[in-house]
């Protein structure tokens, strides 16, 4: 079996998680025995049996892939569409069946709403994501799998160390604005709780980035920052000896950082939002988003007893995210039958 694995956008304009998702899949596939290759655009001669596209693919693309006997896996998050209102939700179905109705084939063809019928299988992230394709794009139930993100093996490896825990709850994020890491910090000034934050902005121009400094400079001691990390072991240390870890992003599909950090024995406090719930139940403490002194008050009290709070359940490593996909893609060559 050969795995051909496509993505649209070049990860050199845009670091975070999904560059990691689709990295470490690739390497979890191929510790199984699957061999894997990036999809060549330019290369007429390649091979594959599969093409696993991460992202949503234009139905002619998937119509022209399986007319040469290739099966298609799609792999989409459904980040904004997860974190919105079922009021909102409902209108953007409304929309959808409206415009499938009512609008040119070629303009309603750039959306792509049809790869949701037309792929062979789907990779949802959490039974949320499955729920969301089968309600908002009719995708039939049972071609639809839940595989979650898996974590390496670095963050397990140090998860029994006794090391004494620092005073610094940790939020691991990239500094932009649906990460809330301004409103975050505020928060923790307010509350007196000390948060560390690591991460990167986009871009160093970036005006949220800018806040960003600006709120902190006067944060002291209270709002560590000292840019990014992409050593893995430093990052598994940092988990391990966190007081906890914080994440009050306004959308995410399934944040890695959470589960690297659940990984390392941390405590999570969250934003209340559907893929955390779907993710970690009650095994995580929750915040609402949009009233500050809420937000803070919440903090706060998380900060407060966070030895009394629940203790998320080991996530899943990436060998056994490989092992899932790799049955998944075997099941969908051994049917002729599927499209």
């Amino acid at each position: 079996m050969k795995v051909l694995f496509d993505h649209p956008n070049p990860f050199l304009l845009a670091h975070g998680g999904f560059q990691t998702q689709i990295e470490q899949t690739k390497k979890a596939l191929e510790a199984n025995g699957i061999e894997v290759e990036w999809l060549r655009w330019w290369d007429d001669g390649q091979k594959g049996d599969l093409i696993h596209y991460f992202g949503r693919p234009h139905p002619v693309y998937i119509r022209q892939a399986q007319a040469k006997g290739i099966k298609v896996v799609m792999s989409e998050l459904l980040t904004g569409l997860g974190s919105r209102s079922g009021i909102a939700r409902k209108a953007q179905k409304t929309f959808i069946n409206i415009a499938k109705n009512v609008l040119p084939h070629e303009f309603v063809t750039r959306f792509s709403w049809d790869a949701y019928q037309t792929a062979d299988a789907f990779i949802a992230l959490t039974s949320w994501e499955k729920e969301l394709m089968v309600e908002m794009f009719s995708t039939q139930p049972k071609r639809v799998h839940v595989v979650p993100n898996g974590v390496e093996e670095i963050f397990f490896s140090q998860a029994e160390s006794k090391a004494e825990k620092s005073k610094y709850l940790v939020c691991t994020a990239t500094i932009t604005e649906r990460k809330r890491v301004v409103e975050l910090a505020e928060a923790a000034m307010m509350a007196q709780v000390p948060v560390w934050i690591i991460g990167e902005p986009y871009s160093k121009q970036d005006p949220y980035y800018r806040k960003f400094l600006s709120v902190i400079r006067g944060a002291g001691e209270l709002v560590r920052y000292e840019g990014g990390t992409s050593d893995r072991s430093t990052m598994a240390a940092i988990y391990q000896n966190a007081s906890g870890f914080v994440l009050l992003s306004s959308m995410e599909s399934l944040s890695l950082s959470a589960l690297e950090a659940a990984a390392g024995g941390c405590r999570l406090f969250l934003a209340d939002l559907p893929w955390a719930r779907s993710s970690f139940g009650s095994m995580a403490t929750y915040s609402r988003l949009g009233s500050k002194e809420e937000e803070t008050r919440n903090l706060k009290a998380f900060y407060q007893n966070r030895e009394k709070a629940p203790k998320p359940p080991s996530p899943c490593r990436w060998g056994d995210v490989g092992k899932q996909l790799a049955k998944i893609y075997e099941a969908l060559l051994s049917d002729k039958t599927s499209r």
